[in-house]
Parts: structure tokens; sequence; C-alpha cells
């Protein structure tokens, strides 16, 4: 993990505010998702992305049931379902 030596608190809500140079650096812009990790006593925060929720796949995407699937693993399943 590399230090920034920025420290900012948290406000009565418990929000932080990450700065402009960070964003820029991470490419973060206003509204976008951000994912929210614990890895034992820390947070991490990461641009999200959406991918397959079978294989971590972030290409050719398609949402079902609130859920991404990607044209590969739909065509995996229909294999395998004896479609095609």
């Amino acid at each position: 993990m590399k230090a920034t030596g920025i420290v900012r608190n948290l406000d009565n809500l418990g929000r932080v505010t990450l700065p402009i140079e960070l964003r820029r650096n991470l490419n973060l812009d206003i509204k976008d998702p951000v994912e929210i990790f614990v890895e034992e006593d820390k947070i991490i925060l990461k641009k999200y992305e959406p991918s397959d929720v079978f294989n971590g796949q972030k290409e050719d995407l398609f949402e079902y049931e609130g859920k991404m699937v990607s044209r590969a693993t739909i065509q995996d399943l229909a294999k395998l379902a004896g479609i095609i």
C-alpha cells in the first residue's frame, strides 16, 4: 500500500471527501460508483466496473435479473442446457 500523506476527518454522517488529485489519478468522476472492500483493518475503495457474476469477464455484458452476464457465459450455459 502506498501512503499519500493525506489525512481527512469523517463528518457527522461518517463521510470522507476524496481529494481532487486522487480522483483525477484514479479517473473517478462525480457520481461514479465506488466499491468498498474490507481487508483485515483496511478499507479499500475501488472504482466499480461491472463484470460477469460467473467468471469476472468485463466485456460484452448483458443485465439479467439485476446481474451482469457475458455473452460467452450465456453461450456456455446454452450448451450445458443442450440448447446449442
